[in-house]
């Protein structure tokens, strides 16, 4: 049961990288390319279904991430400490979301930033997005790392 598990959570963590890499290459550009008011629109228009998606994925990425890092640990499979190193990241990803990216997105959906603003925010969401998505990417190698250890 472990090894599916920490074999779920690698697939989990995938979806979740591409969500990362889809809004970081298609929505980021096209969000930057906008006017600042018609950006704030757009924003306005879509905070709910963007919060929806993206919350959704990101929740159940991580409990299956910790419940796979639990059983990994629990059962002292090899791989653990990747799966449970994986699980630690994820955490921290998550964390972002409240630290700097709850604000920034409420201040878009509501467009209490100012016009002028709006492209240096823009870019230092970016910034952050970029940091975020870099340690998906490390988070879901290390979950793979897991689940191969586990197979040997």
């Amino acid at each position: 049961m472990g090894e599916r598990l920490v074999l779920l959570a690698g697939v989990t963590l995938g979806v979740f990288v591409g969500c990362q890499l889809t809004e970081g290459f298609v929505l980021v550009p096209y969000w930057r390319a906008l006017a600042p008011s018609d950006f704030l629109s757009w924003y306005a228009a879509n905070d709910r279904r963007l919060y929806g998606f993206f919350g959704v994925v990101t929740v159940v990425t991580l409990a299956v991430v910790l419940l796979a890092a639990a059983a990994a640990v629990w059962t002292a499979m090899p791989g653990r400490w990747a799966m449970l190193t994986a699980a630690l990241v994820y955490v921290a990803i998550v964390a972002m979301f409240p630290l700097y990216f709850a604000q920034a997105n409420a201040s878009f959906a509501a467009g209490t930033i100012a016009r002028e603003m709006v492209p240096a925010e823009l870019a230092r969401w970016a910034w952050w997005h970029g940091v975020r998505t870099a340690a998906s990417v490390f988070a879901l190698a290390l979950a793979m790392l897991a689940a191969w250890r586990a197979r040997m």
